[in-house]
């Protein structure tokens, strides 16, 4: 039995590579099948669709654990060849697990039957069966603090701030592998709503702390305003989520922003979800998107419901999608630069 950190944290979790298989042959003959099978069948179809529609802008979704389970490169490939155009998240994902692996720590495998109160003697971190080492995760919530030392004292969007972060990796990041990094330089914007609940939040703790009168924090309703603007130049959207929570409301809820704004926006014209949760409490990760038709959210005349837990269903759809190729022929959004120069000035009066 590994009784030691060394021991512990020795294998480490590698990232699911889409290129290597043939995503396409496997989903096509699970479209003849039944339940979650064709689901995912229909769910990729529908994606591919969005990346055909010359007009629709896509946005990821991702909450659950989903950069330490090894899906990291999955998103990578969406990033690399035009396949995503926004990403919202939660803060996990994209602090706590891809911006941690950018400075060079790893996620390792472990056991759901590990005792956890060994891991804690120990400083590790456990997700299910995934291990993390709290003295690194510690390093990420420092350097956290550390940007947020070095930009100008006022209010930021996430969005923002992840560009810094982006910028950071740029130059003292120890792998090359990072959404953060790679979408930083494509200007693909990524929003997470509730920065403070990841590493995010206890690194802008001690720098506001530190810097009790003048000091950085982030604006949420900069984030709903930013990413509301985004869909009204946008108008045809599609989403794709994985898991729930607040993203996926998040993403859901700018059409009816941008209504109030007094701004005409179609409905989110596609849709897929992923997801294990059930409806039947009432649940935002859970509801359809049928459901959210009702609210005036989601056109449900491209929508699925994928009940699969995403590491085996997500890999699937956007396989198929790289497989079939259509993403050769899409341009590039960069939607990070909508918030720079003349632009900038314009929405913002």
């Amino acid at each position: 039995m590994k009784t030691t950190k060394t021991d512990l944290l020795s294998t480490e979790v590698q990232h699911l590579d889409i290129k290597k298989f043939d995503f396409v042959s496997l989903v096509e003959a699970m479209k003849g099948t039944a339940f979650q099978a064709r689901n995912v069948g229909r769910a990729a179809e529908i994606y591919q669709q969005m990346i055909e529609d010359k007009n629709c802008s896509i946005i990821l979704c991702l909450a659950g654990s989903l950069i330490s389970a090894g899906l990291k490169k999955v998103v990578l490939d969406m990033i690399e060849n035009n396949m995503v155009d926004m990403i919202v998240s939660t803060g996990a994902n994209i602090v706590d697990q891809d911006f941690f692996e950018g400075l060079g720590f790893k996620h390792y495998q472990g056991s759901p039957l590990l005792e956890d109160t060994q891991l804690q003697a120990l400083a590790i971190d456990r997700i299910y069966d995934t291990l993390i080492d709290e003295d690194d995760l510690r390093v990420c919530d420092n350097v956290i603090g550390e940007i947020a030392d070095s930009l100008e004292p006022k209010p930021y969007s996430s969005r923002e701030f992840i560009v810094e972060m982006g910028r950071y990796l740029s130059q003292h990041g120890k792998n090359d592998e990072s959404i953060v990094l790679r979408a930083f330089e494509k200007n693909i914007p990524i929003f997470v709503p509730a920065f403070n609940d990841c590493s995010a939040g206890f690194g802008l703790v001690m720098h506001q702390i530190k810097h009790p009168k003048k000091h950085v924090s982030i604006d949420s309703i900069k984030d709903f305003r930013e990413l509301t603007q985004l869909k009204i130049s946008a108008k045809d959207t599609g989403l794709l989520m994985v898991g729930g929570g607040v993203p996926k409301n998040f993403a859901q809820d700018v059409v009816v922003a941008a209504e109030l704004l007094g701004e005409t926006v179609p409905l989110h014209k596609y849709a897929v979800q992923i997801t294990v949760a059930d409806e039947r409490d009432g649940g935002l990760s859970g509801s359809t998107l049928r459901e959210a038709c009702s609210w005036g959210k989601v056109s449900v005349v491209h929508e699925q419901m994928v009940y699969s837990e995403a590491t085996v269903a997500f890999p699937m759809i956007v396989g198929y999608a790289y497989g079939k190729g259509a993403w050769r022929n899409r341009k590039a959004h960069a939607y990070n630069t909508f918030f720079s120069g003349e632009l900038a000035s314009s929405t913002a009066e």
